[in-house]
């Protein structure tokens, strides 16, 4: 990785981990649009339902890294919402989603080979769960959503950024942990 690369990311992920409660709340509204066809909802689903996983790829906990990955899954649950069909979902509420689906572009130059292989975990997602809450459970009950969109606004409230220190040996972390959390 160039320096010009290393500076890039060590000013772009401190942002992203700053913004991380607000752009899971925007994101899990849209989960409310009706008219978001249903493979982008699971999509979107399963990139908020990560956020709860007990076991991710990097363990909130770690310094400085600990939540890049959900970071990560967000913006790739996004891009894979928006490469389907968005339906009638107006521009407004499209915002949000254009946005972290234009920065899966930054995950996938940062990530380089191993991007493909999350891609892949994130399309997985649509079949997991996460504190009992399948992605179908989500997208096909009302009340199995109001429940995630309550917890993703209690997650946003009681979240605080972790400090993301300008040193290349996070970029280094960071990678090291997709490549040996990311399955082959």
């Amino acid at each position: 990785m160039s320096d010009t690369d290393s500076t890039k990311y060590l000013d772009l992920f401190p942002g992203w981990l700053r913004d991380l409660g607000h752009d899971a709340e925007a994101l899990a509204a849209l989960l409310e649009e009706s008219e978001m066809p249903e493979p982008a909802r699971e999509a979107i689903a399963g990139g908020i339902n990560y956020l709860f996983k007990s076991l991710d790829l990097i363990p909130d906990g770690i310094d400085d890294i600990g939540y890049l990955d959900d970071a990560f899954v967000l913006r790739v649950a996004a891009e894979l919402a928006l490469h389907g069909d968005t339906g009638s979902v107006g521009t407004e509420k499209l915002t949000i989603l254009s946005r972290l689906a234009n920065e899966a572009d930054e995950v996938r130059t940062f990530l380089g080979k191993d991007y493909d292989r999350l891609e892949s975990y994130v399309k997985g997602l649509r079949n997991g769960a996460a504190r009992g809450r399948s992605v179908a459970d989500v997208v096909g009950s009302d009340d199995v959503r109001r429940e995630l969109l309550s917890d993703v606004r209690g997650f946003a409230k009681s979240y605080e950024s972790p400090s993301f220190s300008r040193e290349e040996k996070n970029l280094i972390k960071l990678k090291a942990f997709f490549d040996a959390k990311l399955p082959k």
